[in-house]
């Protein structure tokens, strides 16, 4: 019978310290997923102008209202720090410069896909289901939607839209704001 390989699974403290270490660079496209190190995939140009649409959408409709986080971390729980596209925060002065937000400052976060969407729907969504975060999109270039993910529970999250181009959508955080499908994929 063949013996299952143990891995070593690192927390975000010693995530960190592998970067102040050296051993991780602050500019490595990696993130830290449920205690494993993932190198994350490259950026292509769909997916680079779909960001930056976003981040500009967002600071020009609820910049005052928000801090809006492009491609940096979250700290979700004690071994998982990923780094989504976008992260809409509660407003903090400092944008979080005393430490990374963690779960109960996030009020959107934004997984742009053009070649990983199996992966962010099978890995990411889940995580964030099981860590709290009250609404996820995950933007699917290719199939040209946007899924909305609403209500997270253990099992996942318990309301899933998909919204398609020609229709409008909105934050639950905040429902007088909305954007249409197609001006976030251009």
């Amino acid at each position: 019978m063949p013996q299952q390989l143990l891995k070593r699974l690192f927390t975000v403290k010693e995530y960190h310290l592998m970067v102040n270490a050296g051993i991780l660079k602050e500019d490595d496209r990696v993130e830290l997923i449920k205690g494993e190190i993932i190198q994350m995939s490259p950026i292509g140009r769909f997916h680079a102008a779909c960001v930056d649409r976003l981040i500009e959408l967002f600071i020009l409709r609820l910049g005052s209202l928000v801090n809006v986080r492009g491609q940096n971390p979250v700290e979700l729980n004690d071994n998982s720090e990923p780094q989504p596209d976008l992260a809409l925060l509660r407003r903090r002065a400092d944008f979080y410069e005393s430490g990374h937000p963690q779960t109960q400052d996030i009020l959107l976060i934004i997984e742009v896909a053009d070649t990983t969407v199996e992966s962010d729907r099978e890995v990411k969504i889940p995580l964030y289901a099981a860590s709290g975060i009250v609404e996820v999109w995950l933007v699917n270039i290719p199939a040209e939607c946007i899924e909305v993910y609403r209500q997270p529970s253990a099992n996942g999250y318990q309301s899933v839209q998909i919204f398609q181009r020609g229709q409008s959508i909105f934050i639950e955080a905040f429902p007088d704001v909305s954007f249409t499908v197609d001006e976030i994929l251009g």
